[in-house]
């Protein structure tokens, strides 16, 4: 490997080589577009896309495409070469500012939750210069925008941008009334950690519940799994370290600051986490980070699983989303500071937040909802479906002092000694890291925890972003028309906890006491994602959205019928599955052994009728009995599946998927897993857990 210095950014068509590859008036007019949102003309597009495609034919790259994330949650491309033809049949490489800027993929077969007439099937792809086009094999990839051929957004991105800009002018709002005349720009940052499971791709192709579902739906437990906690930050085995080195390097050139990777608490999985970036860039690099995952494995014989839940009866994967907000002068302004207390800039931003999250629970429950999710949340490694926000003793004392009208907080010894001279003292963290909290406070950010490791960055970033611009508005407003600003907002930071401490949880979230609590607070428990699709329209949140032009209603609505599309569709090809691993696989395979065992019993009996066939005679007829109840099982849930098939409202078949086919996969997977257990392990027909997990 090359020095990291000079492999990182080198496929990435960044500030640096725009300053070295673009002339000074071009490059100052593009540094304007991006950071003043000022008009970029035709004229400069086309230098901006001249030098562009120079700099990538140095690279090697023949193509370009326009990347973009539509609302299948991955991203799509469609790729056109450089070359234009030339009398006498040669060619020329050309890329004008047009191409650049727009477009115009057939967006026919991309989710739109109605909002594309058939007749309109052509969509646009637009340019977004925040994030740096890139080279990726052989192919130059431009970051963009996707709509519909009327305007209506169709990805993932332009939501997010939208909600950047939002939270952006309300946090400017607030700075300048606070006296902070310097910042000129408020970026909200993300760092996602991603978790992922990796497996023998040999194994993997033996499964048809992996290949089609990306998890298993049938499977019985190992006699190990992660009882022992050996694998959590254990020794990196030599496959996956080299997979994760080769995976480092391509991210790197990349311009992906990927940072941190251990082994995480169950057998086979991982995880990678990168430094902070802002939140449109920090998306986009998550989306190239599990598509290399993915790539990466296969070269070292793994398959990359991102499934919430591939494997039953140990951890799932999710995504944690550190989330803050920082000026251009480098300022964090979810930084408590020496005296918390004191810092009226900290509390303010901080109390947004708390309102944020107390008013839109379901909002941030609906940016994690999906089949996949629920296997995940609330099983003892993730956060329960219930949301709270963590802010650790500290913080809430100082809380609690405002409220009291106290102006100071006792002061506390930070140093920590571990009782042997030899190790320094060290500074204690002011905050802990709740690991069953929702929304936890960690030091200078919030970690959201309920993201899975599928879900896109976008979603649940553009949600926090606009819940907690809509607060900052709110505080904005007061003040603005305060005469005495700094007395105001003490009392606004007093009122806001004073209304909404329900939402504030230091304990232990995965207790039975916590869940009855939360009801007695009235917070919501959206156990489903059915559960949680329906608020997406609720009138408070469609005002939302208008009020800050993330959505219209049309775009709303569009979203919500793509969140009940996906659950069913997704359910309805694990249940599919589900069957034919059933018929095809199981039945015959513990078929055969059952005849087998038979010919053993007439074997013994044809040389004497004294020797024992005890133990052959209670397998077969306890073999006979499951497949007898496996396949009246499975015919029931060929029922179900008739019957859902046969309801005309997607959100009819949302709620039957959930509540009777679930179930009912549920009753079928007993039964076959039980099957597994004594059944020889020669007949099984697919790999089973032990084998998956630590081969």
């Amino acid at each position: 490997m090359n020095k990291i210095s000079e492999l990182f950014g080198s496929r990435v068509f960044n500030d640096a080589v725009m300053r070295e590859k673009l002339p000074k008036d071009t490059y100052k007019a593009l540094r304007s577009h991006i950071d003043k949102g000022t008009p970029l003309s035709l004229e400069t597009a086309n230098v901006i896309a001249s030098a562009m495609k120079d700099w990538a034919l140095e690279h090697g790259a023949t193509h370009f495409t326009h990347w973009f994330q539509p609302m299948t949650g991955i991203t799509a491309e469609k790729h056109d070469s450089f070359i234009s033809p030339t009398e006498g049949g040669g060619i020329v490489m050309n890329f004008s500012g047009k191409e650049l800027i727009k477009g115009e993929p057939d967006a026919s077969s991309f989710p739109s939750g109605g909002i594309r007439a058939t007749f309109e099937a052509r969509g646009y792809t637009n340019w977004d210069p925040s994030s740096c086009a890139f080279i990726k094999e052989n192919t130059l990839c431009i970051p963009t925008a996707f709509c519909s051929y009327g305007g209506e957004a169709l990805d993932k991105k332009t939501p997010l941008l939208r909600s950047m800009e939002a939270i952006e002018t309300q946090a400017l709002r607030i700075l300048k009334l606070l006296g902070n005349k310097s910042s000129q720009r408020v970026l909200t940052t993300v760092g996602p950690e991603q978790e992922y499971f990796l497996i023998s791709k040999e194994l993997y192709e033996k499964r048809k519940d992996l290949i089609y579902c990306g998890r298993t739906l049938l499977g019985a437990k190992p006699p190990k799994r992660q009882e022992l906690e050996d694998h959590y930050f254990g020794a990196i085995k030599p496959k996956v370290n080299e997979f994760m080195e080769e995976l480092d390097e391509e991210l790197w050139k990349l311009g992906v600051l990927a940072n941190t990777e251990h082994n995480e608490v169950a057998p086979a999985q991982h995880e990678l986490a990168p430094i902070f970036s802002s939140s449109n860039v920090a998306a986009d690099h998550n989306q190239l980070t599990m598509e290399m995952m993915k790539k990466i494995a296969g070269k070292h014989g793994l398959v990359c699983l991102l499934h919430e839940k591939p494997f039953a009866g140990i951890n799932g994967s999710g995504k944690h989303i550190n989330w803050s907000l920082a000026t251009d002068t480098g300022e964090n302004l979810l930084k408590p500071g020496k005296n918390p207390i004191q810092n009226i800039q900290f509390l303010l931003f901080l109390s947004a937040v708390i309102k944020a999250v107390d008013e839109h629970q379901d909002l941030l429950r609906i940016s994690v909802a999906s089949p996949s999710n629920d296997h995940r949340l609330g099983g003892n490694e993730a956060p329960p479906a219930i949301i709270s926000i963590f802010l650790g003793d500290d913080l809430q004392e100082v809380l609690d002092a405002i409220t009291e009208g106290k102006c100071e907080v006792p002061v506390r010894n930070r140093r920590m000694g571990i009782g042997v001279q030899i190790l320094p003292d060290f500074k204690k963290d002011t905050t802990d890291r709740n690991r069953t909290s929702p929304f936890a406070f960690t030091g200078s950010r919030f970690e959201f925890r309920m993201p899975g490791s599928t879900t896109s960055v976008a979603c649940p970033t553009y949600m926090i972003n606009t819940i907690v611009a809509d607060s900052l508005m709110e505080i904005a407003d007061r003040l603005e028309a305060s005469s005495d600003i700094k007395a105001d907002a003490v009392s606004l930071v007093k009122d806001i906890y004073t209304q909404h401490k329900r939402i504030v949880f230091n304990g232990n979230n995965y207790s039975e006491e916590w869940v009855r609590e939360a009801e007695k607070r009235g917070l919501l428990n959206l156990k489903s994602a059915v559960e949680a699709f329906p608020h997406f329209t609720d009138k408070k949140n469609l005002d939302l959205f208008e009020k800050h032009h993330i959505f219209n209603e049309i775009e709303v609505t569009a979203r919500q019928e793509i969140l009940y599309e996906e659950y069913c569709k997704l359910i309805n090809i694990e249940a599919l599955t589900m069957l034919d691993m059933i018929h095809k696989d199981i039945l015959p395979s513990v078929s055969a052994y059952v005849k087998d065992l038979s010919d053993v019993v007439l074997s013994k009996q044809s040389i004497s009728e004294n020797i024992p066939c005890e133990m052959e005679k209670n397998l077969i007829h306890s073999l006979s009995s499951a497949c007898d109840i496996l396949y009246a099982k499975a015919a029931a849930l060929d029922q179900c599946l008739l019957e859902v098939n046969a309801l005309e409202k997607i959100r009819d078949a949302a709620d039957y998927f959930c509540g009777k086919v679930l179930p009912a996969m549920n009753e079928l997977r007993a039964i076959a897993d039980e099957l597994e257990t004594i059944t020889a392990a020669k007949y099984w027909p697919m790999p089973t857990y032990g084998s998956l997990l630590f081969t």
